[in-house]
């Protein structure tokens, strides 16, 4: 476990650096930079201030001299100032990380939560009208777009009913925790209603592939009991797919919701870092995509422990080295 764990670190700290650089590099090769956005703004600002203010961010050196500062500073914990925000880049960020692992948390554990008994129940009525109706009904939300089904929630629960609020998350209004709550509502309907329709998919067709394996009939043909089969044997099983897509989501947790935050207001790590992006703020997007990739690969380390906890045929050592 630990020479694993070692190697897993060392093959995350190469990828994390070869992000690193490649985001450096495209995002300094977008054209302009944040003191010619400046100076666009402001008609008083002279040739003489934009390659003072330049020689000041260090804007005037070569692409990789650029980087290199930065990188030598981002290893001590230097991750520099958002040109933005006006403030150190963890700063504007942790905030924006928390609001997105609220949401889109709290979405994925409900979506599982649903995703998984439905799944299961459509895989053992195959070809049933319960199947068609569950395969109809997933098909719908899996091609549903994701921001028509908020705008859709948004215009049924607060404009026609008035129930819950269109977007933003209560702080501006002064609540707490049930203001919060309530405002929270309508975007992780939307996410969940998106995350069950492809979940249960994936429930339902490992499920099938598994119900047939010769293991499944010996159970059976022992004398196991229906629920014992299902849940010991099958389920377990049926859930290792499942573990890769749900390590997937890990990265998807903390940008995948942009479409969704955009349209909510919501204050997250997707819309942050699409802001970021566009007002060329390299501090603030690079970090940003840094902890994108290190939630990735973190979500990749725990589904390879989750293997070989849901099947002792899998070793960590064949895992590593694959």
């Amino acid at each position: 476990m630990t020479r694993f764990i070692i190697g897993r670190t060392l093959q995350s700290m190469f990828v994390l650096f070869l992000v690193s650089f490649v985001s450096y590099a495209l995002i300094g090769l977008m054209p302009g930079d944040p003191i010619d956005l400046m100076a666009t703004s402001d008609p008083t600002m002279t040739a003489a201030d934009v390659a003072r203010l330049k020689a000041l961010q260090g804007l005037d050196q070569p692409l990789i001299e650029r980087y290199w500062h930065w990188l030598s500073a981002a290893v001590q914990g230097d991750f520099g100032y958002s040109r933005l925000y006006y403030q150190p880049a963890e700063d504007v960020l942790i905030p924006a990380v928390w609001n997105t692992v609220k949401l889109v948390g709290i979405a994925t554990l409900l979506s599982l939560l649903i995703a998984i008994p439905v799944g299961v129940i459509a895989a053992l009525k195959h070809r049933t009208w319960v199947d068609y109706v569950i395969s109809f009904g997933a098909f719908v939300g899996f091609s549903t777009p994701a921001f028509w089904l908020a705008l859709m929630l948004i215009l049924v629960f607060s404009v026609t009913l008035g129930w819950l609020p269109a977007g933003g998350t209560g702080e501006a209004e002064g609540g707490g925790f049930l203001v919060e709550l309530q405002h929270l509502i309508l975007p992780v309907i939307s996410l969940t209603v998106l995350n069950v329709a492809s979940h249960s998919r994936y429930v339902r067709g490992t499920m099938l592939e598994v119900m047939r394996q010769d293991y499944i009939r010996t159970a059976i043909a022992k004398g196991a009991s229906k629920t014992r089969v299902i849940f010991h044997h099958a389920l377990r099983n049926a859930m290792i797919p499942l573990v890769t897509i749900i390590a997937l989501d890990i990265g998807f947790l903390l940008s995948g919701a942009l479409i969704t935050e955009t349209v909510f207001a919501w204050p997250g790590m997707g819309k942050l870092i699409f802001d970021a992006i566009m007002g060329n703020d390299y501090n603030l997007a690079l970090l940003g995509l840094m902890v994108i990739t290190f939630t990735a690969l973190l979500g990749n380390l725990l589904a390879d422990i989750a293997y070989a906890k849901l099947d002792p045929r899998i070793s960590l050592t064949k895992g590593a080295s694959a």
